[in-house]
C-alpha cells in the first residue's frame, strides 16, 4: 500500500512538474527497488511487505538527518535547506511521530520490563523501545532518553 501510494504521488508530481518532488519520489522508489532486489538475492519473495518499505523510508530519512547535521556544521546552508526539503517530502510517508511524553512513558516501561539500571542494559532497552515505536521516533532521541533514564 505505501509503495503504490508513493508510485502515485510520484506520477501526480511528473503531471504537476515539480521537478523537486519528483526527485525526491524517484530516490525513494529507487531505494524500495534496491531493497526488493537485495530481497531476491537472498532467495526471498521479492515484493516488500508495508513494514519492509517503511523501514526503507525511515532509513532515507534518518540519512537526510545525519545530512542536514553535517552541512550544518560544515557551514553549508544551502545544502542543509535542501536536504530539509528532501526530509520534509519524505516524512510524509512516515507515521505520526510519538511526543516526547509518550516516548519517555514507553522507555519507562521498556526500563521497568527489561530491570535496566547500567549501561550495558542500554542494547536491551533500545530495542525493545524501537520495536514498540517502529518508526514513529527517531533513535537518536530514544538513545538520549534512555541515557538520561538511566543515569549514564
Amino acid at each position: 500500500m505505501l509503495k503504490q501510494k508513493i508510485s502515485d504521488d510520484l506520477k501526480a508530481a511528473m503531471k504537476s512538474g515539480n521537478a523537486f518532488e519528483l526527485g525526491v519520489l524517484r530516490m525513494l522508489i529507487a531505494a524500495i527497488n534496491n531493497k526488493e532486489i537485495e530481497k531476491r538475492g537472498k532467495g526471498g519473495d521479492s515484493v516488500l511487505i508495508d513494514d519492509e518499505v517503511m523501514d526503507v523510508v525511515v532509513k532515507e530519512a534518518k540519512k537526510r538527518k545525519e545530512s542536514i547535521d553535517v552541512y550544518k556544521q560544515g557551514n553549508r546552508e544551502d545544502l542543509a535547506q535542501k536536504e530539509l526539503k528532501e526530509l520534509e517530502i519524505i516524512q510524509t510517508y512516515l507515521p505520526k511521530q510519538l511526543s516526547e511524553q509518550e516516548l519517555e512513558k514507553i522507555i519507562d516501561e521498556a526500563i521497568k520490563t527489561t530491570n535496566a539500571s547500567t549501561v550495558k542494559d542500554l542494547g536491551k532497552v533500545m530495542g525493545l523501545v524501537s520495536k514498540e515505536t517502529k518508526g514513529r521516533a527517531d533513535s537518536k532521541a530514544i538513545s538520549e532518553i534512555i541515557k538520561k533514564k538511566l543515569g549514564i
